[in-house]
Formats: C-alpha cells, sequence, structure tokens
C-alpha cells in the first residue's frame, strides 16, 4: 500500500479540487473506452445532463455525424466498465444505442504518460 507523506498532502491540498481528482482518477483508472452514443433528439439535453453525473465519464462531447454524443468512460478494469455501460450509460432515458473503442494506447494528448 502506498502512503502519502504528510509534506505530499498538503502539496496536494494546494492544488484545485479538479487538479487532485484528475490526479487521483489517473492513478485508479487506467482502463478507458470511447463510447459513442446515439440519442432521441427529443431527449438530448436530459441525456447530457444523466451522463455528466456519471464520475467515470471523463469527457463529454456533443458531435455531428453518425453518433449524437462522444464520451471518454474511465474504469479499473473491463468489469468495471462493463458495469458501467450497461447499468449506468444504457439505462438512461434517451440512449438508443452505443458503440465502444476500447483505448488500447495514448500516443498524444492529457492523458498520455510521458
Amino acid at each position: 500500500m502506498n502512503l502519502l507523506s504528510k509534506g505530499t498532502i498538503l502539496t496536494l491540498t494546494d492544488k484545485k479540487f479538479s487538479d487532485l481528482r484528475g490526479l487521483l482518477v489517473n492513478q485508479v483508472h487506467e482502463f478507458r473506452a470511447f463510447v459513442s452514443i446515439c440519442v432521441e433528439a427529443s431527449l438530448m439535453n436530459d441525456v447530457v445532463e444523466a451522463l455528466s453525473k456519471i464520475d467515470a465519464v471523463e469527457e463529454l462531447r456533443e458531435v455531428t455525424g453518425e453518433f449524437d454524443i462522444v464520451t471518454v468512460v474511465s474504469a479499473s478494469d473491463i468489469e468495471s466498465f462493463r458495469d458501467i455501460l450497461k447499468n449506468r450509460i444504457m439505462k438512461i432515458n434517451g440512449v438508443k444505442s452505443t458503440v465502444t473503442s476500447i483505448v488500447l494506447g495514448a500516443r498524444k494528448g492529457p492523458k498520455c504518460e510521458t
């Protein structure tokens, strides 16, 4: 078990809450996937609001094209991801269908390790 020193905790508490949350999410959630979502047009705002309340949804974008929304969803493992997709996202009223692309590796962007 990794314990943080008092100095590290004090340093972390000086950061913005969102920065700290991002740091913790990155350490815990190593599984990521893009979930592209088709939505009933009349329920778009409700779906966006419901998705934004799911902690595992790291990013949420309304898009044009084949899908209406593209999200980045993180989880600790594939089983946890399956649970989020099946029991949270797919049960939102207005979600018609989803297509998932599992992230195999990242080469550029904010979630890439240097």
